[in-house]
């Protein structure tokens, strides 16, 4: 640009050269005077090209540092995608684990509950179970106090074993021989006997009646033939005494085992004696 202006003002210099002593004195001042005015446009022209110029520079060179800033902000751009995309992979990991471990966690608290519960239970169990021990060993006590004197001579014996509490009365007791019907005086050792058993309503009481080995002969066999309706009927004798006595029906039973089931050898008189009896047995209900 500069070129063509310098190129224009010497065309123009040159003319008026030229044109000799047709141009008058006026115009020429008038020519100088646009030529000077061109020339100052021209100088104004050069310095704003050449600000223009450097403020290109300076945009250009803002540019690439835009550009170079970008590229980095880019960069990190990608880097902070990849670190989030290990930070889900890990976050994911973490979760599935921790849901895991939430699920373990509620198993064995719902399993440790069940087992608190079972736990319970059992010690209501045993709580209940040593109450009846305990009621046991003091309807024991009670026998043991109450019969003392008979226990001295042997003719009661009372055991306790496994929740089971059994009194064992010798025959001549509460019978005549060959008898099923209680005499006075058994009546009269039931009777105590019932006082106590009447305290204890939670427990099935079963009468066992008991014989020897020796048969029944004579006249007594034709109304018991053999040892097992004599020992039928004395037991049979005694529980319908327990219930006259106000013991519940509902957890009496009468029971007859012969000879079949003796304490004691039958070949002794002694050991026959301890076989003829009767057995009131004290259990917890089913």
């Amino acid at each position: 640009m500069k070129k063509i202006i310098l190129s224009m003002s010497s065309v123009f210099i040159l003319a008026l050269f030229c044109s000799g002593c047709l141009v008058t004195e006026g115009t020429y001042v008038k020519k100088v005077q646009e030529a000077d005015s061109l020339t100052q446009e021209t100088k104004n022209l050069t310095r704003e090209l050449a600000a223009l110029n450097e403020k290109h520079k300076a945009l250009t060179a803002e540019n690439n540092a835009l550009k170079a800033q970008i590229n980095k902000l880019n960069g990190d751009l990608t880097n902070i995608t990849a670190q989030r995309d290990e930070l889900d992979k890990v976050l994911k990991l973490k979760t599935d684990d921790l849901s895991k471990a939430i699920t373990e966690s509620r198993k064995k608290v719902a399993d440790l509950e069940a087992e608190n519960t079972k736990l319970k239970e059992n010690i209501i169990q045993l709580q209940t179970k040593s109450q009846e021990v305990e009621k046991q060993s003091n309807t024991f006590q009670q026998l043991v106090q109450e019969m003392k004197g008979e226990i001295a001579q042997g003719q009661i014996a009372i055991s306790e074993l496994k929740g089971k509490l059994t009194l064992d009365v010798v025959d001549k007791i509460l019978f005549a021989s060959g008898e099923a019907t209680v005499k006075k005086e058994g009546l009269a050792v039931l009777k105590r006997v019932v006082d106590i058993l009447k305290n204890v309503p939670d427990k099935n009481i079963r009468i066992e009646g008991h014989t020897d080995n020796i048969p029944i002969t004579s006249k007594l066999a034709k109304v018991y033939p053999t040892n097992w309706e004599l020992s039928a009927a004395r037991a049979i004798n005694v529980t319908k005494y327990l219930q006259q006595q106000g013991i519940d029906s509902k957890i009496l039973s009468a029971t007859a085992f012969g000879e079949f089931q003796p304490l004691a050898d039958n070949s002794t008189p002694e050991g026959r004696a301890k076989n003829r009896r009767i057995a009131i047995i004290l259990s917890p209900k089913e």
